[in-house]
Order: C-alpha cells, then structure tokens, then sequence
C-alpha cells in the first residue's frame, strides 16, 4: 500500500512527489490529464514512485488514514479535485492542500470536510521547484490529529534549519498554515523589492551587472547572507545568450505577481496593521506592469536624473535595515491574526522553519528566532532590545541612502516605507493631533486630550 498520494503534477507537484519517493515514502501519483502521469512515471517511476489512471483506483492503494496532497492551482480548481474525491474516501481520510489557496478559502474546506468527518490540511509549501525536489520548507495548519499524522512524513521531505532540524512545525488551527505562508510571501515581496532598488541605485552610479554582482556576493558574506542575496549575484553575471552584454538588461522591467502580496496587504488593513514597506512592494508591481504609461510620462516630463552617490556600505546597511521592517510588519500581522483567531503561533518556530527550504531563508532568521524565544512574543520585532539597537545604528544609513535616491530622482519606494515605518514607530508624539483636530471641526468626532481623562469635543468656529 502507498504512504501517500498527490494530485497534480505541474512541476513542482513532480519534484514533490519525488521527493517523497527518494526518502522511501511509497508514493502514488494521479493527474487530470493521464498521458502528463504516464510521461513522468516513466521518466521518474520505480519501486517508491507510482501512477493511478484512475480516482478511484487510485484512492484504493492508500493506506488508511489516507493521505492526499493536491497540488493543484489555487481556487475553484481545488474544490473540483476535493469534490471529485469525495465519492471514494472513508472516514478519517486526510486531504492536505499544498497550493497557495487563501486561508478563508481553507477554513471554509476544513469546516465543510469536518462536517462530513474528513480531515483537512492547508499546507504551505515555500522553496520553488528546487525545494520541492530537494527540500521544502513547510507549513501546515489544520486539526491537530491530522496535522500530528501527516508530521513524520513531512519531517522526512522538509529542508534542514541551521541546526539540522527539520523546516516544518505544526503552525496552529483553522488556515493558519496558509496564512502563514501568504504572509511569508508578503515579506518575500519586500525583500525582493529593497534589492531590487539596491540594483537601480548601483546601475545608475554606472556600475556593470557583473560589478554590482560582487557587491551582493560581498553582502552575502555580512549580515545579510541569504538566499535570495545570493540569487541576486547569481543573476546578474549571467551572459544574455542571444546578444550581447548582460541578461538582466534585457528583460523587460515588469514584475508578475499571483496575489499572495495583494491578499496580505488586504488582510494587514482589515486587521489594522501598518505594513508601509510590503505595501509599498505590491504597489511597485502594480507600477511596473504600467509599462507602456511609464514610457509615455517619462517622455512628457523627462525628469533629470543623476548618479546617486550611495556607497556599497551605506546600501548594504539601508537594505538590512529595510529587510528588518518588512519582517517586523510580517511578523505583527501573524501575531494579529494569532490573537484575533485564537491560533497561538509560535513565531520563534516560524522563524526557525523558514531558515532552510524556504525563499526568504537568511541568516537573519537566526537572529529573529533567539529574539523571539528570549523575549514577550507580544511585541512588535522592533521593540525587542536586540532589534532596537540594530535599527538605532541602521536608521543614519537608511536616511542618507534615501535623500541620495531622491537628490537624483531615483525611486526607492521600498526603502523610503520601511523608514517611515520605522520613524513613525519611534516617535513618541506625530502629528495626529493635527488630523483628530480635523475630525472634531468637521464632523464632531471628538478628542482626548493629553492633560486629563474623557472625551472632548470643541466649539472650533468660536
């Protein structure tokens, strides 16, 4: 009998799967399309690694409780596949979602499956195609007996943390599995973006890809060793194999996006949760797909533009600082969400698991997690003593690289929210006042005043 079985072998499904295979997980595999099954039972097939033509024979080779992964594409496609399982499960029988379905969608699957005494799990998987091949990181969430069942199959497949644990951890109830990684990819979408800005600023000091590839592979080597860092130089020596120069320089400067960013931004405001610099990331995209407008204004107000200034140095304690507020905004939100959903997420362990596998691995997770372990997980990451000192030291860097950006009209959107992030959280008294004053004039929305207790309100046009 099979250990496990998984729907739907796009490609990080296949590298899924055979992964469980070569850990020794007996594994079957089902897809929608039978002849895309063949192929690959072909090519990767063996005495661990099996296909099913069929739903029903292919729930039949399982073990029970069954274990089905769907690594199926996210949204109605997901509820097609649990609907075509239904028929042929047995009480007990565990479906977990890989895909990066939102988490009210989750809730939702769990409580209907619940309803008809089923278990099931949103798991979110982080790493790409190469960690589901060689090890993701892993995050399930869902009823503890499920989730406690399909464990040791995951620690077997999951990446390695620095200390040679395993990178998954039961992340709570409910689509806290999910929610954890939608957040995950929030914070991915701010890391990428203050690199990104990184790369502009050192372009346009005239600096070649292969010269700003040295600087990251000498960042890479500091505090902000990680790897998507280290990606980072990897990409900018690659040789364009159709023409000359550099790669980088032909592609064109859109950035995708799947909604993972968005969902994130949107659940932070709904919760009211400040997170200024993954905001900031998503409206970049949105700014970047705007291409053929951008093209246009540039041509109707040709801007001047001059070489920043910004050393190596300066930038690479600006990005580490901006790196820190978007994990600090990430981190606050899933201590939102664990408060308001009851889910008690421990995010010492988070930061743990997202130390090996995942795409926002780094060295700094090791850092976050002895912070976290050490001090009241209640509070936002900044306010940790081990964090205020470092954003003490950073902001000076962070400031200058900004006011360089901006003296030759660079945009750096990412690195200017994470300092207002950051200015506004230190900042004892803002400017707020000024706008509840407002409120009072306008619509009698009342005050408080810093002097004594209670509401007031003020007769203004007097």
């Amino acid at each position: 009998m099979n250990q496990i079985g998984l729907i739907g072998l796009a490609v990080m499904g296949q590298n899924l799967a055979r992964n469980f295979a070569n850990r020794g997980i007996k594994t079957v595999v089902y897809n929608r399309t039978t002849a895309k099954m063949e192929e690959f039972i072909a090519e990767f097939g063996g005495e661990n690694l099996s296909g099913e033509s069929g739903l029903e024979t292919f729930v039949r080779s399982l073990e029970r409780p069954r274990k089905i992964i769907l690594m199926v594409q996210a949204g109605k496609a997901v509820d097609a596949v649990i609907d075509s399982l239904l028929p042929h499960l047995q009480t007990g029988d565990i479906i977990i979602d890989g895909g990066n379905s939102h988490y009210p969608d989750t809730r939702r699957r769990k409580e209907d499956l619940a309803a008809r005494e089923f278990h099931f799990i949103g798991c979110g998987i982080s790493g790409g195609e190469e960690g589901a091949l060689n090890g993701p990181s892993l995050m399930p969430g869902g009823d503890k007996l499920a989730v406690d069942n399909i464990l040791p199959l995951l620690q077997q497949i999951a990446a390695r943390d620095f200390n040679g644990g395993p990178c998954v951890t039961n992340v709570g109830p409910d689509g806290s599995g999910h929610f954890v990684k939608m957040v995950h990819n929030g914070i991915e979408y701010a890391v990428m973006q203050v690199l990104a800005e990184a790369y502009d600023l050192l372009r346009a000091q005239g600096k070649e890809p292969p010269q700003i590839a040295e600087v990251f592979a000498g960042w890479n080597q500091g505090k902000l060793a990680s790897f998507l860092v280290e990606l980072a130089s990897t990409i900018l020596r690659k040789a364009d194999d159709q023409g000359d120069g550099y790669l980088i320089d032909r592609i064109v400067d859109a950035a995708g996006q799947k909604g993972t960013g968005r969902w994130t931004v949107v659940d932070a405001m709904t919760r009211g949760v400040a997170m200024p610099t993954i905001t900031a990331a998503v409206d970049a995209r949105i700014f970047s797909a705007q291409r053929g407008l951008r093209t246009e204004l540039e041509d109707a107000v040709a801007p001047a533009r001059e070489a920043p200034e910004s050393t190596p140095e300066d930038l690479e304690k600006a990005v580490y600082l901006a790196i820190l507020a978007a994990y600090s905004e990430g981190f606050q939100l899933i201590s939102t969400a664990a408060e308001e959903e009851d889910w008690e997420i421990d995010r010492s362990e988070l930061a743990r698991i997202w130390q090996g596998g995942c795409i926002i691995r780094a060295e700094l997770l090791t850092f976050l997690q002895e912070s976290f372990a050490k001090n009241d997980t209640s509070k936002p990451l900044i306010a940790l003593p081990q964090i205020a000192q470092q954003v003490q030291a950073g902001l000076p860097h962070l400031r200058g690289s900004i006011i360089d950006a901006a003296t030759v009209g660079i945009p750096v959107p990412g690195l200017a929210a994470a300092l207002m992030h950051l200015e506004q959280m230190t900042r004892a008294r803002g400017s707020a006042n000024f706008i509840q004053g407002l409120r009072d004039a306008f619509g009698a929305h009342t005050f408080q005043r810093l002097d004594r207790p209670g509401t007031f309100h003020a007769e203004w046009s007097e």
